[in-house]
């Protein structure tokens, strides 16, 4: 091997890339570098952020091109999330992903905190993911981009922010569990999004694994169609094998040692009747039932079966009913489902086999209008990470184009200009610097200052305003009337729970702030505001879990020892009549007279779902009269006034506002215009009959049925309405409706009730009115507070 150039700094990033991304003799675990590179790598590897001091490999294989490396052929990227309820095995699955990839040497545990997914000190002293961690390896012939979602749902909007941005994922399911509460969740988020899947039924070995009963919750509680394509050998303690249904084979592994069992050595046989008769025939039934499944999906591969195979269905070939299942993955119309134990090490090879073989390439997927781009650069910022050295690192995915470091691009969403100094290979906390990327990759750019979650990057404002014409041709509509062209950005969740917050001296506000700022840039679904009244900084977050983290990495990462006030509910306002109401403002500011008069009326939302913020409707009279300007303050007036409601100044939401005349003298200030129509939205909703709405949540409590009685009289006693009681395995499941207020340190109540033999999910379902009694003892209350 050679070096081809004398650029220092050119063989040292060479270098570096060689170390972290790996390359590696097929007999060691040494890193194989050519000598003229020994003197650059001695200075390098101390800048590899401690690779060699942790337990990080490199990739088997050939020695390849550094341009293969980096930008493979398209189809042959996979871009895939790992997503389950919490507790499921993603991270575990996730960790012997990397070390049969060959990124490291040894296997990571959850329990012992090291893995390389949940790398935040926070992750590894719960034992649970926190935020999504990308890493990047080569299995086989292919590029693997892979995203590890958490499973709690306090932390929901790292899954949605995820999914957004990927082409295909894995869903993770214990398998004495089947389909849990946060599986509905993720699977809905990934309906949404479109995104193909593939099942896997984990943790096979535990003594209540049951197969079937797993199968049995995908088809009734997903509302989905499974096609196995494995059985598995044994279950529990017995679990040892599975048997393959496309190739008709059994598939066994066999551990090096007793205490050596990596699952990387295993056997592939035919499947024989002479061996076991009875796993035998229940493999063809299951094979028949496979195919006949596949043809009644896919026209293409009924053809084969009804032409030429008629008369024996078991010489299906293997390919071509690879071929029929990846193209009804990729159609969404069913999942094939295989199973194994990550944590025993069996059966995630097959599944990396099936990433590649049913997931679709990026070129595979449609995406908006990224067409209308062509070459150009287009990509779309999904996540932020503030690094201490070098400041905001930003997650973006390549829709099309190739991104270059040391140069310009146009952020859409911001209608601004920024310069990337350097483009990132994310390894879950490591990264590598690259010359550029290509669509269909995920990278992390820094330098870009203004970019947040959901921003499209372009290369130039140009490419963007020939984009929109591209786009308007093609609907009819002229260029003038069209938007910028931005991907759809990520749906962030109100918060629910809120506390105020205080640095430990007035000198550490600013610090604070800037915490906060950061923090804020990072996580989308944290909010932070300030108190008009006492001036105290407010923090808004998903759940008690959610700020809890918030207020630890405040500690940790900033060095601030913040105070944390009562964690309250966020409650919400709405009307139950229509009223109306006019306003008239005058006032003389500088010389200059500034009249307005509004005339309004609010009524309740009777549409389906719910109305976050105000629905302004305006007459189109009015619309041709107004400029855009005037326009934009009367919406910003509208908006604000919502933001505090009359009774308790919770924010206002299933309200329509509709605006009947305006009248505005010439010279009046935007300022004076939205502050007119402010006040007479407030008055107009003073007028109608207000109501509270609180927070209702969907709890789900597993437990043993000797505590069943017990835990369902403390629900009642919380304002619990139970939905429904169902059996899984030997445990009972209690579907409810809890009124978030009630639930507050929840998980210690329900270990003390049950001696620790009971666990809970807990998730946002709606905002329903309060009873007048309820209402009072929650006026009361605040009003006390206050």
């Amino acid at each position: 091997m050679k070096v081809l150039t004398n650029n220092k700094e050119e063989v040292r990033r060479f270098v570096m890339e060689l170390l972290l991304i790996g390359i590696r003799s097929p007999s060691t675990h040494h890193v194989c570098l050519p000598r003229c590179c020994f003197r650059v790598a001695r200075s390098s590897r101390r800048n590899a952020k401690g690779i060699f001091n942790r337990r990080y490999s490199s990739l088997p294989g050939e020695i390849k091109s550094l341009r293969t490396i980096i930008n493979p052929d398209i189809s042959k990227i996979r871009n895939i999330g790992i997503m389950a309820h919490i507790d499921a095995g993603k991270t575990t699955t996730t960790e012997r992903m990397l070390y049969y990839a060959g990124y490291t040497r040894a296997l990571g545990d959850v329990d012992d905190g090291d893995t390389v997914t949940d790398f935040m000190a926070q992750e590894r002293e719960r034992g649970i993911t926190i935020q999504s961690a990308a890493v990047t390896f080569d299995w086989k012939t292919h590029r693997v981009n892979l995203i590890d979602t958490p499973g709690h749902v306090d932390f929901t909007v790292e899954v949605e922010r995820s999914l957004r941005v990927l082409d295909g994922a894995v869903a993770v399911f214990d398998a004495s569990a089947g389909v849990e509460a946060q599986t509905l969740t993720v699977w809905r988020q990934a309906d949404k999004h479109h995104v193909p899947r593939i099942c896997f039924l984990n943790k096979m070995d535990k003594s209540r694994a049951s197969f079937s009963y797993s199968i049995e919750s995908i088809k009734q509680k997903l509302k989905v169609k499974p096609l196995l394509l494995q059985l598995p050998i044994g279950t529990g303690k017995s679990f040892n094998g599975i048997v393959d249904l496309v190739t008709n084979e059994k598939v066994l592994w066999h551990p090096k040692s007793v205490d050596d069992d990596d699952g990387a050595v295993f056997s592939r046989d035919p499947l024989m009747p002479t061996e076991d008769h009875e796993l035998f025939k229940e493999a063809k039934d299951a094979r028949y039932n496979l195919i006949e499944q596949v043809a009644d999906l896919d026209d293409e591969f009924a053809e084969l079966v009804l032409e030429t195979l008629s008369e024996n269905v078991d010489a299906v070939p293997a390919d071509r009913l690879n071929a029929a299942i990846r193209r009804v993955t990729l159609a969404q119309t069913a999942v094939p489902v295989l199973c194994g134990s990550a944590l025993k090490n069996k059966g995630v090879q097959l599944l990396m086999d099936a990433i590649t073989k049913y997931l679709p390439a990026p070129n595979e997927c449609q995406h908006d209008f990224i067409h209308c781009y062509g070459d150009d650069l287009c990509a779309l910022a999904f996540k932020v990470v503030h690094d201490k050295q070098r400041g905001p690192l930003v997650f973006v995915r390549i829709y099309s184009g190739t991104m270059k470091p040391q140069s310009a691009i146009y952020n859409v969403n911001k209608n601004c200009t920024e310069r990337m100094s350097r483009l990132l290979l994310p390894f879950a906390e490591q990264q590598i610097e690259i010359s550029a990327l290509q669509a269909g990759n995920i990278a992390l750019a820094v330098g870009l200052k203004q970019t947040a979650t959901g921003d499209t990057i372009v290369s130039s404002k140009s490419s963007a305003a020939a984009a929109a014409c591209r786009t308007g041709k093609k609907s009819g509509k002229k260029y003038k009337e069209q938007e910028d062209p931005m991907l759809a950005a990520v749906e962030i969740p109100e918060p629910v729970f809120f506390c105020t917050i205080e640095p430990p001296s007035m000198a550490k506000q600013p610090d604070l702030d800037h915490a906060l700022t950061c923090l804020q840039r990072e996580d989308p679904s944290l909010k932070v505001k300030i108190d008009p009244d006492s001036g105290q900084t407010i923090l808004c977050g998903m759940g008690e879990l959610h700020i809890e983290i918030i207020h630890d990495r405040i500690k940790r990462e900033y060095g601030i020892e913040a105070y944390l006030g009562p964690l309250q509910v966020a409650y919400r306002e709405t009307i139950m009549q229509s009223a109306s109401s006019s306003d008239t403002l005058d006032r003389t500011v500088g010389g200059k007279r500034n009249l307005v008069t509004a005339e309004l009326s609010v009524h309740p939302w009777l549409g389906e779902g719910t109305m976050s913020t105000p629905l302004i409707e305006i007459s189109d009279l009015l619309i041709e009269q107004l400029s855009k300007e005037t326009l934009h303050a009367v919406e910003n007036g509208i908006q604000n006034s919502c933001l505090q409601g009359p009774l308790l100044r919770f924010p206002v939401q299933d309200v329509v506002v509709v605006l009947q005349c305006l009248s505005v003298h010439p010279g009046t200030s935007l300022a004076m215009i939205c502050a007119c129509v402010s006040r007479g939205v407030q008055k107009a909703l003073k007028q109608a009959q207000s109501q509270v709405l609180e927070p209702v949540m969907s709890l789900e409590i597993t437990v043993e049925e000797d505590y069943l009685s017990v835990v369902l009289a403390d629900l009642a006693q919380r304002r619990g309405s139970i939905r429904e009681i169902q059996n899984r395995q030997d445990s009972c499941v209690a579907l409810a409706s809890v009124p978030l207020a009630e639930m507050m340190s929840y998980s210690t109540a329900l270990r003390t009730l049950t001696s620790g033999n009971a666990t809970f999910t807990l998730e946002l379902s709606s905002y329903e009115a309060m009873t007048p009694q309820d209402q009072k003892v929650l006026f009361n209350n605040v009003m006390g507070d206050a």
